[in-house]
């Protein structure tokens, strides 16, 4: 049941009943309570500095109030960047707002892990089914940041869009990965991988929630999550209650705003990456999003002109893998086992589905990279190039009708062919 909630069929949401909202939902809850708040990085769009600071207002008489970003894998940010980020200026975080934590969560420091449970092997084999491969490995400790217990009460602000790995992102999704050890970061990564993205982009249920929401059960300390779904740059709902019925609410309304039924597929797409995905790591979503929508043989460009990294945590590997599609790995899975799986299952949903027969692999679709990454590397990585600066986004414009689309601000809304 949830604590509060507000929806617009087809608009947005007024900042004032954003407020009251959060008012309904959480003033006076937490008096005297050390609260942890798990927010997202830039990678997502929300509007979070009004949310930061409705939240503080209404949160004034927690004992503690901590933000902690909600990295995954993803780098550190440094304290400007973090007062950027909720929207505070420098002269505000050294006044107003300076007994206010702002975190980092740290994904590789076993020193601010701790495992609150186990998820067994025969676990993970239940949850894959048929798609169950040994390369998932055996038991998966369930690992988290150690704020999570240090706390008296976890609020998750987050929004919910359809995702490539669990279904619809959000939700507990900010627990693992978001503030986890490397571990269930890696499964549940490489469950979603062998699924595979058509099966899985745009679908509630998934094996790989169902997972999460198992690690949250063994979570001692109590959690709400205020779900939002953006539209453009405001909210068209909110949800606030326990986690799993306020994400829920966020996915059906999700469903309706964020995915694009197609009668038919496209052949090609230009499908540009906004700034705010900053290397190929999170600039893949420009592919996630439409591989649904394009038909076999058909080609998506991720258009991303600014974009010249493609991970700082994750490239050394990329750049000795490639990437592929899924049976290049498990066919010969001895060349890859030292491979962390969450990076094969970022390099095969980029790559997008495909067969791997008698040494010779064959994607469904052609991806090909229009960035600052030069040709030579993109042939190292297996795939294709195309000078951003030769790319005339109005011609693409204006062939719209003829199987071909373009995508501004690509890596949110998805692309499906209706069902038969």
């Amino acid at each position: 049941m949830l604590d509060a909630h507000a929806a617009s069929e087809n608009g947005l949401l007024a900042e004032s009943t954003i407020r009251d909202t959060i008012t309904r939902g959480l003033e006076g809850r937490f008096r005297g309570q050390h609260v942890l708040v798990l927010i997202p990085d830039h990678t997502r769009t929300m509007p979070l500095p009004l949310l930061f600071r409705a939240l503080t207002e209404t949160l004034h008489d927690a004992r503690k109030l901590d933000f902690m970003v909600a990295l995954g894998t993803h780098l550190p940010l440094d304290e400007a960047v973090l007062c950027t980020l909720v929207g505070i200026t420098p002269e505000e975080r050294a006044s107003t707002y300076k007994h206010t934590g702002l975190l980092n969560h740290a994904w590789d420091d076993p020193g601010v892990l701790v495992n609150v449970g186990t998820i067994t092997q025969e676990q993970v084999k239940s949850l894959a089914g048929d798609v169950w491969h040994p390369s998932l490995g055996g038991d998966v400790p369930v690992r988290i940041n150690r704020a999570a217990l240090a706390c008296d009460h976890i609020l998750i602000v987050g929004p919910t869009f359809p995702h490539e790995v669990v279904g619809f992102s959000g939700g507990a999704k900010y627990l693992w990965p978001g503030i986890s050890g490397p571990e269930m970061i890696n499964v549940t990564h490489w469950l979603g991988a062998l699924i595979t993205i058509l099966d899985t982009i745009g679908i509630e249920d998934t094996p790989m929630r169902r997972m999460i929401h198992t690690a949250a059960d063994m979570l001692p300390t109590p959690v709400t999550l205020i779900s939002v779904v953006v539209t453009g740059d405001g909210l068209a709902g909110m949800f606030i209650g326990p986690h799993r019925d306020a994400h829920h609410a966020s996915a059906v309304l999700s469903a309706q705003r964020h995915i694009t039924w197609l009668d038919k597929p496209y052949r090609r797409v230009l499908s540009q990456a906004p700034p705010m995905y900053d290397e190929l790591w999170t600039g893949a979503k420009a592919m996630y999003k439409l591989e649904p929508g394009i038909a076999d043989g058909g080609e998506v460009i991720v258009y991303a002109p600014h974009l010249d990294t493609v991970s700082d945590v994750h490239g050394h590997y990329l750049y000795k893998t490639g990437y592929h599609v899924r049976d290049y790995f498990l066919k010969q899975w001895d060349r890859f086992a030292d491979i962390p799986l969450g990076v094969l299952a970022h390099s095969t949903h980029l790559k997008g589905s495909g067969t791997f027969e008698n040494g010779v692999e064959t994607p469904r679709i052609q991806v090909t990279l229009a960035s600052r990454i030069s040709p030579e590397d993109c042939k190292k990585l297996n795939l294709g190039y195309m000078d951003p600066a030769s790319i005339d986004i109005d011609a693409w414009r204006e062939r719209e009708d003829d199987g071909i689309l373009f995508v501004p601000k690509a890596g949110e809304q998805l692309f499906r062919v209706k069902p038969d």
